[in-house]
């Protein structure tokens, strides 16, 4: 078992009153995944509400917040229990054994256009044995064809881009590769989490978009951009995009500033707590439905 402590700190001036937020910052529960110690604090007096969507496990935090400084700050302690599998006893499903909350995972998104990537997706990986190798020949195309690079692609920017442009930052990653596994109809889907194991030199800590992929009847963690520990991934959302899953949308007058996350490894190995590392097997944090004739 691994146990990450995390931290998420977000600071806001507001120009106009009654600004809505909708967060998604706190971490998911799965029955690989859980929570205890979960802290929010915010700098101003206001309703809330935390809503938990029963499909897909986000939690989803809104207020309305009026003029002047907003401070949100959640803490958590996570225990991660990863199922994990030998890669190639992972096969793909076809269309007709996908249960019926996974085939949204196979269309063509708002920043991931599968249907413009066929040609490519058939040419680079159409010829391979189906399965997890499958997949993984998919990330790691992306990573060696993809330069990371702060600022270089913004809230616009979608896999069509990415793969015309060669660079972005993890969330093209990560839609780049999920719209050239949906080209080839294996269902995969958008995660945010924090950056656990990231390189000082890439920057301050942030969040982190990362991929899932079902095969095997399971969804498995993939980081196309090669700069995280997946294992230390935790988990807050997922959707079929960026759009579904953004850590804060807002409806009006605000001034952001840079978000501060920090997460931590617990090495307590006489109580089976490891710290997070490189691992050759498959991971999942989420059994995800069953299928249903």
């Amino acid at each position: 078992m691994n146990r990450i402590q995390l931290a998420v700190e977000l600071n806001y001036d507001i120009t106009e009153p009654g600004v809505d937020f909708v967060f998604n910052i706190h971490a998911a529960q799965t029955s690989n995944q859980m929570l205890s110690a979960e802290c929010l604090s915010l700098s101003q007096t206001v309703p809330t509400q935390l809503y938990t969507d029963p499909f897909s496990g986000n939690r989803y935090l809104r207020l309305r917040a009026e003029m002047g400084v907003l401070k949100v700050s959640y803490a958590v302690t996570v225990d991660l229990s990863h199922h994990s599998a030998d890669p190639a006893q992972l096969g793909e499903l076809p269309i007709n054994r996908l249960p019926h909350a996974v085939m949204g995972y196979v269309y063509p998104s708002r920043y991931c256009q599968s249907d413009r990537l066929l040609n490519l997706a058939r040419q680079e990986f159409g010829h391979l044995p189906q399965g997890y190798g499958r997949v993984q020949a998919i990330r790691d195309w992306v990573f060696r064809h993809v330069t990371f690079k702060w600022n270089s692609s913004n809230s616009t920017t979608s896999a069509i881009d990415t793969v015309t442009d060669r660079v972005g930052v993890c969330r093209d990653f990560a839609h780049l590769m999920i719209a050239l596994c949906r080209a080839l109809n294996i269902p995969a889907r958008f995660a945010t989490g924090a950056d656990f194991g990231s390189d000082p030199a890439l920057g301050p800590p942030n969040f982190q978009a990362y991929v899932e992929v079902y095969v095997g009847e399971r969804w498995y963690i993939f980081d196309p951009s090669g700069t995280v520990i997946p294992m230390g991934l935790v988990r807050f959302g997922t959707g079929r995009d960026a759009a579904d899953v953004a850590f804060a949308t807002i409806f009006g007058g605000v001034r952001s500033r840079a978000p501060v996350v920090q997460s931590w490894a617990i090495d307590d190995p006489a109580n089976g707590i490891t710290v997070p590392n490189f691992s050759h097997l498959a991971l999942s944090t989420d059994q995800g439905p069953a299928f249903q004739p």
